[in-house]
């Protein structure tokens, strides 16, 4: 009972270890990015370049318009708007939009970041996130919303967490269990949050809102590209130079995945 009980210590050190020593350069960048350019954007309302009341919000939607994804123009063709579904990942509608963001990729980004390597993760991340978008365009051709936010790119990588560490414990605070955090499994708690995504993006409009497509389909690709990527026998946990991670044990992450990533359309 002893050594079974310093070998459940030991593990349990060692997954926590794990993540807090993970080196995520990409991720880590990629969120000074998206919180850099959101400051010095007129969505913050922070630079007084851009004016105050009217002014900034026409500058706003401009700002919006300019850099995110408009369905309508999409496929017209245009080098510029076919551009639009690289940009719009770093541009958020709202502080609540871009904190929520932040928070997944920070949690599910850097042990997905380590697992793939920084080169792939970086192709993985802006592929995936590219293809989401134009995914949700594809399906709402005729609209003329403007599509921004990093959402379709962080929900693929929460489906290739969900391949390449299904047993990692996820710290969940669920609304309707009266907010109580719960460790849960990644692959109860990241299915549960896609069916969810699923299910809303049959019952969204045409109108301003959250794009849930898009968190279907990155979530989807994701999934399919670590499956692809890393499955097979003796696969799945292993590093490029050959070492096993995350066999053995249960890492632990805290997260809170009942406010979902959000890929919003122009305010």
């Amino acid at each position: 009972m002893i050594g079974y009980r310093n070998t459940v210590a030991v593990r349990a050190v060692g997954a926590l270890r794990a993540v807090r020593t993970t080196r995520a350069p990409v991720t880590r960048t990629l969120i000074v990015l998206c919180c850099l350019v959101f400051a010095i954007g007129p969505a913050g309302g922070l630079n007084p370049a851009h004016g105050s009341g009217d002014a900034l919000l026409a500058a706003q939607q401009a700002y919006f318009r300019r850099w995110g994804v408009v369905p309508t123009e999409l496929f017209t063709g245009s080098a510029r708007a076919a551009l639009t579904p690289a940009t719009a990942l770093f541009v958020h509608g709202s502080w609540v939009h871009l904190l929520g963001n932040m928070l997944f990729l920070h949690v599910f980004g850097a042990m997905t970041e380590e697992r793939m390597g920084r080169v792939r993760f970086t192709l993985f991340y802006t592929g995936c996130g590219y293809l989401a978008l134009v995914g949700y365009a594809l399906a709402h051709s005729a609209s003329d919303q403007t599509l921004v936010g990093a959402s379709g790119a962080i929900s693929a990588v929460l489906g290739a967490f969900l391949y390449l560490f299904p047993r990692a414990r996820v710290t969940s605070v669920l609304p309707f269990l009266f907010f109580l955090p719960l460790r849960l499994p990644a692959w109860v708690v990241l299915p549960f949050w896609a069916g969810l995504q699923w299910l809303a993006a049959g019952r969204a409009g045409q109108g301003p809102g959250v794009a849930y497509l898009a968190h279907v389909v990155g979530f989807g690709l994701g999934f399919l590209f670590a499956w692809v990527r890393y499955g097979g026998p003796g696969r799945r946990g292993r590093r490029p130079g050959g070492a096993v991670v995350g066999a053995g044990r249960t890492t632990r992450v805290k997260a809170s995945p009942a406010p979902a990533p959000e890929g919003e359309n122009q305010p």
